[in-house]
């Protein structure tokens, strides 16, 4: 699954436990990782996020403090999500924890990686490749969960990213989905800002269609701002989510 692979990508060298445990918490609270989900074991998650056991175990132990994931011993035992999210895990929503001027930058990063892998795109994208991309853009028109239209975007934009055929551009778009996807999800609680984006999916595929590179740059532009202004909005308008 395209969403578990982000969440377990590598997290690079100079990653700690307290990162892995905001990757994670990230996912759980959105709904990205789904209640009573077991989690792969701590070896599998060592190799997978490039750190080490220990790490993994401290990481694990936090989360599990703060009341996000439970242990089950046993042969078929392991870490699971936890079912119900209590008020003190609900305060560690990613949203929480950032300010606006973190909601912008991470908005400007996002945009730059964003905008250059839909022009190489527009370019580089065959009709097989623009067919695949239809058919996620028309799972995600018809996605009715915030969480489903997450996941549904998300694999929108890791294609396109894929398709401007950079190893290192969506090396970044992946890195920058361990943070976007869990924030915009709740955006997709509005079927306004479903609706929205699906709108502009739809114009991108008449760009790459027609090979137009500044069509194509404009759009994903406008994509990513949207939604950066509006979680910048929420952001303002909500002091905390519970």
């Amino acid at each position: 699954m395209i969403t578990h692979a982000v969440i377990f990508s590598p997290i690079g060298q100079s990653s700690r436990s307290d990162q892995i445990v905001q990757r994670l918490a990230n996912a759980i609270v959105s709904g990205l990782l789904e209640a009573n989900e077991q989690l792969p074991n701590e070896a599998d998650l060592a190799r997978m996020m490039g750190v080490s056991h220990i790490t993994i175990r401290e990481a694990l132990n936090t989360l599990r403090a703060n009341g996000l994931v439970y242990t089950v011993r046993g042969r078929n035992g392991g870490s699971f999500v936890a079912n119900s999210i209590d008020k003190q895990a609900s305060s560690q929503h990613p949203f929480n924890l950032i300010s606006t001027e973190y909601l912008s930058d991470l908005g400007e990063w996002h945009c730059a990686i964003f905008c250059h892998a839909a022009k190489l795109a527009a370019t580089r994208m065959t009709s097989n490749d623009i067919a695949t991309l239809t058919q996620f853009v028309d799972t995600l028109e018809h996605a009715t969960s915030a969480e489903m239209r997450s996941q549904a975007d998300m694999r929108c934009l890791l294609t396109i990213a894929a398709n401007s055929q950079s190893a290192r551009i969506a090396s970044q778009e992946l890195i920058i989905q361990s943070e976007w996807a869990s924030l915009v999800t709740l955006l997709y609680k509005s079927d306004a800002a479903h609706h929205t984006t699906v709108d502009i999916y739809r114009k991108l595929l008449t760009a790459f269609r027609g090979h137009d590179e500044l069509a194509a740059v404009n759009l994903a532009s406008a994509l990513i701002n949207e939604l950066t202004s509006k979680l910048i909005e929420y952001k303002i308008s909500f002091k905390e989510i519970l």
